[in-house]
């Protein structure tokens, strides 16, 4: 029960902070968090705990629990981006696009000179089950196989940071699929971007792959951006 509350509250002070409710500088007192949710002490401690760990805020002597400039917040904590992305969803969908157009393409170039033989199969069978699935209207086994795809890309990288920006990705992902943002079959050219990122990666074409990969990304932010516009 107490591991419910604690995420019930995160996820409720995580959005207000995102969205300025509490501004930088101000001040969160455990005191008024406990009457406010109705919670023991011990678990508006690991709240805050758990605020602190993405540097949204940080504990001061005398003060209180005072919330951080949004500079030091951890903007690639995957709660945070879903909080942002509350917040105002086009800055943050159009921010996180700018960083996958800088890593992605990248990223696809370096795979296709470092991936190994039997990682460039798996893409090229996760672009192949991307292919059934769309055709079967099957979106969540499609948005699995796209996830995986777009991790293997990052890691067959052999660039760890690259790596480590997986999370950052299938939360925006997975936050597309969740708002109902997907077409009913996911658009053919998006579909085949991937067929042609799998198979320029495991031929070893690095220019190619790179301009797939930017081509997806833009595809992606484009067809986002129409589904949020429908959708208003």
């Amino acid at each position: 029960m107490a591991g419910g509350l604690h995420d019930k509250v995160l996820d409720e002070l995580g959005h207000e902070i995102a969205a300025g409710v509490h501004r930088p500088g101000s001040v969160l007192r455990i005191d008024e968090m406990e009457q406010r949710f109705g919670i023991s002490r011990s678990v508006a401690r690991e709240v805050v705990r758990s605020l602190a760990s993405i540097r949204l805020v940080i504990g001061r002597k005398r003060v209180g629990i005072v919330v951080r400039p949004r500079a030091d917040w951890n903007a690639f904590d995957p709660l945070l981006i879903r909080w942002l992305l509350a917040a105002d969803r086009t800055a943050q969908l159009k921010t996180l696009a700018e960083l996958r157009t800088a890593v992605e393409p990248m990223a696809a170039a370096a795979a296709a000179q470092r991936c190994d033989d039997e990682d460039a199969a798996r893409l090229v069978g996760l672009a192949e089950r991307m292919v059934a699935t769309a055709r079967a209207g099957d979106l969540e086994t499609f948005m699995d196989a796209d996830v995986a795809f777009h991790r293997l890309v990052l890691t067959a990288s052999g660039n760890e940071m690259f790596a480590q920006l997986h999370e950052v990705v299938e939360e925006l992902l997975r936050w597309r699929a969740g708002r109902g943002l997907m077409p009913e079959h996911p658009r053919p050219v998006a579909v085949r971007l991937h067929c042609e990122i799998a198979e320029c990666i495991r031929s070893g074409d690095r220019a190619r792959a790179e301009w797939a990969m930017r081509e997806l990304v833009a595809e992606a932010l484009e067809g986002t951006l129409t589904g949020l516009t429908a959708a208003e």
